[in-house]
């Protein structure tokens, strides 16, 4: 077993409840849990991507949050380097985020239009204390840049508006390039991009895990870009984890039936064949889907069983490092 000190991001049973309405009128608060008793490592000794998948609302930006520290757990611990990520927020705040960047979904909103696109790179710079005068400031974004695929000769002097999506979540990576963080929490970081762009984004981030020994949490809802770029995978349903294991294995026989589902729900890239003959649409609320007791995803699973219904699923062994949490591997 591995010991604590190896681990770079240890969550220890963490769920998150957010508390909704109530304070006025004769509305009582409601709560949601939007993440329920997670558990799960990013080794200290190897880095690695780690893709933690599932649909809107599954809890994904709220384990993101949580690791940033924008948000606090209701329950359970949360460890970087086997420290409490609070007790570290308090003590040395410039120190864990240095050590833990992020990269965000929107390319549009993360850059001040007032500003040059440069003026991002010059704030981590100053505010981490990375260089000793302005001439070093300038030679490291430059430096950093060019070692990213972009061109400063382009780019430097101009507005955020006047660069493309990709152009601006490029930049995000040469920033990366410069702090040189320990964890990269990645929350859909190309969603908002072209397509063509997507590739070369990804290359560049599995470039910087080797270049600067950086471990990565990828965020996403598609199993296309996590299987290209992760080593494993954890897939999140309604807050808990039903299925972890290495990327590869995840894709080639997936062994919880939500796992099955998103696998299923990936388009055929073939013009000649059609997708599905016909669309069964049918109504539901996040109350219908999610089951209270049993099996979080039983209203939903084709294989549901009496036991299902009864108790919650622990994790079975399923593969090499690969666990499902669904009786039918009992």
């Amino acid at each position: 077993m591995r010991g604590m000190e190896q681990h770079l991001l240890e969550l220890k049973g963490v769920s998150k409840v957010f508390r909704i309405g109530g304070g006025l009128g004769v509305f009582r608060p409601k709560t949601i849990t939007a993440v329920d008793d997670i558990s799960f490592t990013i080794a200290g000794d190897k880095p690695s991507i780690i893709a933690l998948v599932g649909e809107s609302g599954s809890g994904k930006s709220t384990i993101a949050n949580m690791i940033l520290g924008l948000i606090e757990p209701t329950s359970g611990k949360l460890l970087y380097k086997g420290r409490d990520v609070s007790a570290l927020l308090k003590e040395n705040r410039r120190e864990y985020i240095r050590e833990v960047q992020a990269v965000f979904q929107d390319p549009y909103e993360i850059y001040n239009p007032f500003y040059k696109v440069e003026h991002i790179l010059y704030m981590v710079i100053n505010k981490l204390k990375l260089a000793s005068s302005k001439e070093e400031a300038d030679r490291m974004i430059v430096d950093a840049m060019r070692s990213i695929g972009l061109r400063p000769e382009d780019l430097l002097g101009r507005y955020p508006h006047q660069l493309s999506g990709g152009e601006r979540q490029r930049l995000m990576l040469a920033r990366i390039l410069l702090v040189k963080p320990k964890l990269l929490v990645a929350d859909e970081p190309v969603s908002m991009i072209d397509a063509s762009l997507r590739a070369i984004f990804l290359d560049d981030l599995m470039q910087l895990r080797d270049k600067l020994n950086m471990s990565c949490l990828y965020i996403t809802h598609d199993l296309n870009i996590a299987f290209y770029v992760a080593d494993r995978m954890i897939v999140l349903c309604y807050g808990k984890i039903v299925e972890t294991g290495p990327a590869h294995a995840m894709i080639e026989r997936a062994s919880h039936p939500y796992t099955q589902l998103l696998i299923s729900s990936i388009p055929i890239p073939n013009p000649d064949k059609r997708w599905k003959d016909k669309l069964n649409v049918k109504v539901e609320t996040i109350k219908d889907m999610r089951a209270e007791r049993g099996c979080i995803y039983q209203l939903r699973c084709p294989y549901v069983m009496p036991i299902c219904k009864d108790k919650e699923p622990p994790m079975f062994h399923v593969g090499q490092e690969h666990e499902a949490a669904c009786f039918l591997h009992d």
